[in-house]
């Protein structure tokens, strides 16, 4: 998502209208509280806001995050999906991807901060995506550009507007290569070779809510047929036990019958 830089402490209509600019360092920036809900970048030590996200931005990310971290739950590998996580790109600057998929003991790490959390030099996530907004140079340059420095494996653009998902990967000397995916096809992730995703389903997202009810649904329906299932079989066994019990009766009456023959000077077997 792009940015606007602006000042703290005011409203977006104020602050666009005035010309000086907030510096800080990164320390600064890890343990600075404005006491509102904006979100900031620090870009070249400038304190950047974040302007707020369309409604498709947040589907994209929401649906994004549910597919990655059942995907990750799978795959059983200790690596998390996360937004709201920051990423240091350069020593005065942090770039606030909109999802970022990282190492578990690294997000343990930070919970244990009591700053902003944000992934440090030598942090780096595994993955970083970006969906984008006004100013798309950011992402298609800028961003592009630190990510592949800090050598982040693999980095997703995700252009609503073109209706195209970049996918860079390999950020040998400071430089990635990338494939644009159109509508229509199945993107490819060297990182995730397993994960299954079109641009259509990521462009234009089901409800994540909608997704999660169709999966209790479904597992509603596979326990239902499991009990079902299992009440067969132990009728089945019910049957077979009565069997069992109707077949030992008659021999005990056979049994009890010969010993009566046998009691009153008959031999059942000249019967």
């Amino acid at each position: 998502m792009s940015s606007v830089i602006l000042i703290p402490h005011k409203t977006v209509n104020q602050t666009q209208s005035q010309t000086q600019r907030i510096k800080l360092t990164f320390e600064e920036y890890l343990n600075y509280n404005d006491h509102t809900d904006n979100r900031y970048e620090l870009i070249r030590g400038n304190l950047v806001i974040m302007p707020n996200a369309t409604a498709l931005h947040t589907k994209i990310i929401k649906f994004l995050l549910y597919i990655l971290q059942n995907h990750l739950a799978e795959i059983q590998q200790s690596l998390v999906a996360i937004n709201d996580l920051g990423v240091r790109t350069l020593h005065d600057t942090v770039r606030l991807p909109d999802l970022i998929v990282c190492d578990l003991n690294l997000l343990e790490n930070i919970c244990q901060k009591k700053t902003a959390g944000v992934l440090d030099f030598g942090e780096k996530p595994q993955l970083v995506i970006e969906v984008t907004s006004q100013n798309w140079r950011d992402d298609y340059i800028l961003k592009k550009a630190e990510y592949a420095m800090i050598e982040i494996p693999e980095y997703w653009i995700i252009d609503p507007n073109k209706q195209v998902i970049k996918i860079c990967t390999n950020s040998a000397q400071g430089e990635y290569q990338f494939k644009d995916y159109l509508l229509g096809e199945t993107i490819k992730s060297l990182l995730f070779p397993q994960l299954n995703l079109t641009v259509d389903e990521i462009i234009t997202p089901p409800i994540v809510e909608n997704l999660i009810k169709e999966e209790k649904q479904a597992t509603e329906e596979l326990k239902f047929n499991l009990d079902q299932e299992k009440l067969r079989a132990d009728q089945e066994k019910l049957r077979a036990d009565q069997e069992k019990l109707r077949a030992d009766q008659e021999k005990l009456r056979a049994e009890k019958l010969v010993a009566l023959l046998r009691a009153n000077g008959i031999d059942p077997d000249l019967i």
